[in-house]
């Protein structure tokens, strides 16, 4: 989560909206990321999901050069490319922990244990912040790339955001279908083959 709220400081800051970085919210310790709810309430709850203090950013102070609508669509995204980005890194260093260390990455050990779950919890991060259901990331996204004539259905869908996205968290589960399951399954076949490939022995 750490990582996600700085990916989107950071490009704001690059795209020239430096809101986050004074309020100290370009940074990477989680204390400046908190929220009380979401990052602590639930989860002590067992609540299996959770979230950060959304990072601000005032589109308004971007350089001209670029559209607002552009800027926030380039923001928005930079969280879950964070999280994929991790999710890679993850892979990568199991691998390589495959080929040179095979005993400390074998079935229930911790450090291969971590290093999946780094690998999963990002991918289901970033897959979930990329559905174009606000108030998530690719709402943002979507806001961007949504032609004019269709802008009146799009507007009246934001306002109905909040219902459709409980609606997304709770229909799946009542139906006892996983919504992240293509990812997940996708990252599983990805991980056995980068593994295999780079580690030489599958995990």
């Amino acid at each position: 989560l750490s990582v996600h709220e700085w990916a989107h400081a950071w490009t704001a800051r690059r795209l020239g909206d430096d809101t986050a970085e004074r309020l100290g919210r370009l940074t990477l310790n989680p204390l400046a990321h908190v929220d009380p709810i979401g990052t602590l309430l639930l989860p002590l709850l067992g609540v299996p999901f959770g979230w950060a203090k959304p990072v601000p950013v005032q589109p308004h102070r971007f350089h001209t050069r670029i559209s607002m609508r552009t800027g926030m669509m380039l923001t928005a995204a930079a969280g879950p490319i964070a999280n994929l980005c991790l999710a890679a890194i993850s892979i990568v260093v199991l691998a390589m922990l495959a080929r040179f260390r095979p005993e400390v990455v074998e079935p229930g050990r911790p450090a291969g244990l971590l290093l999946q779950t780094l690998i999963f919890l990002n991918v289901v991060l970033a897959a979930f912040n990329a559905l174009p259901i606000p108030p998530l990331d690719g709402s943002r996204v979507a806001d961007a790339l949504v032609p004019e004539a269709a802008r009146p259905a799009w507007e009246g869908f934001c306002r109905l955001g909040p219902f459709a996205l409980v609606a997304v968290l709770v229909l799946p589960m009542l139906a006892g279908v996983s919504l992240f399951r293509w990812p997940l399954e996708a990252t599983q076949f990805l991980l056995q083959q980068v593994v295999t490939l780079l580690g030489g022995n599958p995990i």
